[in-house]
């Protein structure tokens, strides 16, 4: 947990206090300064220390490496169902939860602060493209780290239940987001490690981060959520 621990107070000193002062200094809207600092700041470092977790384990650059160790796997036909069923599963247990949240607190915010922006327009459709590079370092900085390089571990120490102390993890990762995003976010959180475990393929993870990830950026983006 120390290094998820870590990850999240990098998180929260970069959303409640850089990412603010950055935004309010250039004039920026503060979703484009969040794609900035995150991917530099806080997803290129994921990798990093990916690299230096395995350097330690002797695996950096090993043969099989990235299929045996990091679990990057050949996609098969019951993969890809499972993907599928995941997805409508976290797709529609979140809309539940959001919709019960609005239901008690009234309507909310679906980004929080540190990603606030207006619905896109034609003169701002370039956010799009440093949105592009940021997504992929989001989704590969993670599930390399916290899928790749740590479940494994962690099913060494707690063996079938690894899925739910990393789920608690990357929970804890995320508290910068607030209470709310945080509880929308639940499903996600342990359905994907879940899914990682049970079929043993990192790839899993990306897929369902991904398709959870980016569709739900681009509905916020263009109004539609």
């Amino acid at each position: 947990m120390v290094l998820f621990g870590t990850a999240s107070l990098a998180l929260i000193l970069e959303t409640r206090y850089l990412i603010p002062f950055l935004s309010e200094a250039s004039g920026q809207e503060p979703v484009v300064i969040w794609f900035i600092v995150a991917g530099l700041g806080l997803f290129i470092p994921l990798l990093i220390v990916s690299a230096i977790l395995l350097k330690n384990e002797g695996a950096l650059f090993q043969p099989g490496f990235w299929n045996r160790r990091l679990r990057f796997r050949q996609m098969h036909v019951m993969d890809g169902l499972w993907c599928i069923g995941a997805v409508v599963v976290i797709g529609l247990t979140s809309k539940i939860i959001m919709d019960g949240i609005g239901m008690i607190i009234g309507q909310f915010d679906r980004s929080p602060p540190f990603m606030a922006f207006q619905p896109l327009t034609p003169q701002r459709y370039w956010i799009l493209a440093l949105w592009l590079p940021y997504w992929i370092l989001n989704i590969m900085g993670e599930e390399i780290l916290w899928r790749g390089v740590m479940l494994p571990r962690q099913e060494i120490a707690f063996g079938k239940k690894a899925w739910a102390v990393n789920g608690l993890g990357w929970a804890l990762f995320h508290i910068a987001f607030g209470w709310q995003h945080l509880l929308t976010l639940l499903p996600i959180l342990f359905i994907l490690p879940y899914v990682a475990q049970r079929r043993k393929n990192t790839w899993m993870g990306v897929i369902i981060h991904a398709a959870i990830n980016g569709p739900a950026f681009l509905a916020i983006a263009f109004g539609k959520l």
